[in-house]
């Protein structure tokens, strides 16, 4: 059911919005070049880099989910409890090993990609398909984010979806689009604290609903107790069934996987150690930035656990059938005049930083990697930031493409849509195991990442099939291991071959 926005709430809406379109102007004033549109001159402190990375990985799916997987009642994807939080334990481990195995093969020269390691160690073919594959799925990944996001907006205000669909890509468009990479960053660090503390109201509101509902102690001390009382606080799951994702072996191994594949390897995050002053700036970002998240989901969480007892005391006027759907119900209709405009400011914020993030980096992949190889062009060329701009602009329509475009209604299709977003990461961050090896050849990890690409459909679509389950944090490992595995044989038997046929060739050759 729809709810037209008050007009404190709508008030809030605007300021937040103009606010942020007016800082992202400013921060663009005096740019000059594709270094500082693409890369902030190199000139971003550290913390303002590590907001930017949670903020970044923050999407609404993330603030609205999250609540939903501890709220549990039987809804699909749950669990109630918090056994969620095992994941980013393995975000601590996979952001250690790429902090130290990866981000120096950053500052080895300037790049402006994560791809040109590729270009550099397995050639120009293996690092333009790398990074089509990485505009492809984020496009699609981001356009549903956005469509995800214009569904809370269409909610909250009551308009049609392609106006709430406009609403947040056109004032995520202008901001980047002008301003760049350090509009991006420092919106990033206004986000997150805007996020945070539309939260923290909500998860006031809810401790302050339920301390007069129970009668007794605080809201969250009633909470907890209840949920310990009801074994909702477990934690961790040792159990062996692959097709849980919410067990000890699939967070730490899967979500490390996953962790050095996105935090590693993706555009998407890579962009801002290219943005720093140093390889120290740039590591320490990203390895507290691990701790952070975890505190984040430890929330999200606990806002979810107070969602269930509220819930119980409050029943909905219709059962919830998408766990999702929880954290929007209390926003709509729980919330005081004055909070729905901040949580809701807190919803566009945390879509606004990812999608702002996805222009940037991939305009910056499309230019980089594929306009100027092909034209021979420089990045130092004046013409090169008028193309990175254009390229902004036409990455903003393809995700407004796709989120109004209605691919977002059957849900099957979105889940697949993302889970193949997060495997393909899988596959990259295979090529680039394949590119540290000594024995490495572009013919092998050209192989390599058709084999992965081959088992991501597999897993992805084959396996369902077959009514075979495998939970969603092993598609990585999947993916990463085919790829690397048949690379690392292939670039095998092409040395062995090679060997061979140069023995041949001096018993055959002339005394």
């Amino acid at each position: 059911m729809s709810l037209q926005i008050q007009p404190l709430d709508l008030l809030l809406l605007v300021l937040y919005l103009g606010g942020t379109v007016w800082l992202g102007v400013w921060l663009g004033r005096g740019q000059q070049s594709t270094r500082d549109y693409l890369l902030g001159n190199h000139s971003l402190p550290w913390w303002a880099l590590l907001i930017s990375i949670v903020a970044t990985e923050t999407s609404t799916a993330t603030f609205l989910s999250v609540p939903g997987i501890a709220y549990g009642n039987g809804l699909p994807g749950t669990t109630g409890d918090l056994r969620f939080l095992q994941l980013p334990l393995g975000y601590i481990v996979g952001r250690s090993i790429a902090a130290y195995l990866l981000l120096p093969l950053y500052f080895q020269r300037e790049m402006f990609t994560a791809y040109d390691v590729l270009r550099v160690r397995s050639g120009p073919a293996v690092r333009t398909l790398a990074s089509g594959l990485f505009l492809v799925t984020r496009t699609l990944a981001d356009g549903l984010r956005l469509y995800l996001t214009a569904l809370v907006v269409q909610v909250i205000c009551g308009w049609p979806l392609p106006a709430c669909v406009l609403l947040v890509g056109l004032t995520t468009l202008i901001y980047t689009a002008v301003g760049g990479m350090r509009a991006v960053v420092w919106t990033d660090v206004i986000q997150f604290f805007v996020y945070v503390a539309g939260a923290l109201a909500a998860a006031v509101v809810l401790s302050h609903s339920l301390t007069g509902a129970t009668g007794q102690g605080t809201g969250l001390q009633t909470v907890l107790a209840q949920a310990a009382a009801e074994g909702r606080l477990r934690l961790f799951d040792f159990s062996v069934d692959l097709s849980n994702p919410f067990t000890f072996w699939a967070g730490v191994i899967g979500g490390a996987v996953l962790s050095v594949g996105s935090h590693g390897v993706d555009q998407l995050i890579v962009q801002r150690y290219l943005s720093a002053r140093s390889l120290a700036d740039a590591r320490k970002a990203l390895l507290i930035s691990g701790p952070l998240v975890l505190l984040q989901f430890a929330l999200f969480l606990v806002i979810g656990l107070g969602l269930h007892d509220y819930y119980l005391q409050h029943p909905p006027a219709s059962p919830f059938t998408r766990s999702d759907a929880v954290f929007v119900d209390f926003i709509v209709h729980h919330l005081p005049t004055g909070l729905v405009g901040l949580v809701l400011g807190g919803t566009l914020a945390a879509a606004m930083s990812t999608l702002s993030s996805s222009l940037n980096a991939s305009a910056s992949a499309l230019l980089t990697d594929f306009i100027l190889p092909v034209t021979g062009g420089s990045a130092d060329d004046p013409r090169a930031l008028r193309m990175a701009r254009a390229a902004t602009i036409l990455f903003a329509a393809l995700q407004i493409a796709v989120g109004v475009s209605g691919l977002g209604g059957a849900n099957a299709v979105v889940s697949s849509v993302l889970s193949v977003a997060t495997v393909t990461t899988g596959v990259i961050l295979g090529l680039f195991l394949l590119a540290l090896s000594p024995r490495r050849h572009p013919a092998a990890s050209l192989l390599g990442l058709v084999a992965g690409i081959a088992a991501t459909m597999v897993v992805v679509f084959g396996l369902p099939l077959l009514d075979i389950r495998l939970a969603w944090p092993w598609y990585g490992v999947v993916s990463c291991g085919v790829t690397s595995a048949v690379g690392a044989l292939a670039a095998r038997l092409i040395t062995v071959g090679t060997r061979d046929e140069r023995a041949r060739g001096d018993r055959t050759g002339p005394v």
